[in-house]
């Protein structure tokens, strides 16, 4: 079997003072589906440069089946990269946009004929090799760039935010696409995105990223249900932070003294914190409930306005100035819209919460 691993071993880049990527340390696995996912400019597409030999490491090195990568250019390299922009050559048919990589090494015409051919059936777009690019829909043309950089049987596929370009609708369908053309080729794939829904979708693991950082890598649902950083719990989907002071801590659940009251979660990580230690606790919108009575976990708050948004309904919330979102799964008749300025007793259980340090939170 074929080493598609990929270890990046401290890996920093550097442009002058700027330090884009700062020790990265990781292993890629064989045959994985592996997401670097975080904002714009976190480094994300700098570091899918220097593992594709676009550009060089400042510091450490980076692996590929085994072999350092050191002098060896992209087109030595066992790797295949698709951009953004997926430059499809549009005065070619299909099959020649797909074969033209073998025929830049050679191949016979009736062998890159035969290879566009059975890429197209791997697609699911068999017989439309003789096709003009320009008579294909934006989600044919991404499996074509994809048949393309498989022509010439890499080891790692590389893919730069290649849904970028296309509509909600067209994104949702080509995520499963591509998972499933990954499962079928076994290729590793190394994908860029900001997009959360693409990479907790696709992924078999995710490295969030902030200003060069990696800050967290795990499973999809790990990175959802177990942040380890303010700013992975920030990013990754939709949370509500409530800033406190620790009061104390026990078998793992920690609570704050926070603007909205007291409240407690689950230690992250079981991690021990100091009593007057600044921390921020995190509750998802979904997992925050009405209730009409006082409690452990409960906060006043007043409603500032609500959505339907037919199979729930959202709700943002004031309190003691810190703005909260409430999601309700509606169920059975409609309840009657609640009036804006309308007083709320919300509810949360600690276990559901998680306690962080304070560090910075993402913005996008």
């Amino acid at each position: 079997m074929r080493n598609r691993t990929v270890l990046l071993d401290h890996v920093s880049i550097r442009f002058g003072d700027f330090t884009a990527v700062d020790n990265a340390n990781l292993k890629i696995d064989s045959g994985e589906f592996f997401s670097f996912l975080g904002p714009s400019g976190c480094g994300k597409t700098t570091l899918l440069r220097c593992i594709s030999g676009f550009s060089d490491p400042t510091e450490g090195k980076v692996l590929i089946g085994g072999k350092d990568m050191k002098g060896v250019g992209p087109n030595k390299r066992p790797t295949a990269l698709i951009f953004q922009h997926l430059a499809l050559f549009p005065l070619m048919s299909v099959a020649e946009n797909i074969a033209f990589p073998l025929e830049v090494r050679g191949a016979s015409k009736k062998d890159r004929r035969k290879r566009a051919d059975e890429l197209l059936d791997m697609i699911a777009l068999p017989g439309i090799g003789d096709k003009k690019v320009s008579e294909l829909s934006g989600g044919q043309k991404q499996r074509v760039a994809i048949a393309r950089a498989l022509a010439v049987e890499p080891d790692i596929l590389l893919l730069d935010e290649p849904l970028s370009a296309l509509d909600l609708k067209l994104r949702q369908h080509m995520r499963a696409e591509l998972r499933a053309i990954q499962q079928r080729v076994g290729v590793t794939f190394i994908y860029i995105t900001h997009d959360q829904g693409e990479a907790l979708t696709m992924s078999d693991r995710v490295a969030v990223m902030n200003s060069g950082v990696i800050e967290q890598v795990g499973a999809p649902n790990v990175i959802y249900n177990a942040p380890r950083t303010a700013f992975v719990a920030s990013f990754v989907g939709e949370n509500n932070a409530i800033s406190g002071k620790v009061a104390g801590q026990t078998e793992g659940m920690v609570t704050l003294n926070t603007p909205v009251g007291p409240v407690s979660g689950r230690a992250a990580g079981g991690r021990k914190y100091k009593p007057g230690e600044q921390c921020s606790l995190f509750i998802r919108p979904e997992q925050l409930t009405l209730t009409g009575e006082a409690g452990p976990n409960t906060i006043s708050a007043t409603l500032r306005s609500q959505a339907f948004e037919g199979a729930s309904t959202h709700l943002l919330a004031d309190c003691a100035g810190t703005r909260l979102r409430l999601s309700q799964i509606n169920t059975g008749a409609a309840a009657a819209p609640l009036a804006p300025g309308a007083a709320l007793t919300l509810a949360f259980a600690p276990e559901h919460a998680t306690v962080l340090p304070a560090g910075p939170m993402a913005s996008e």
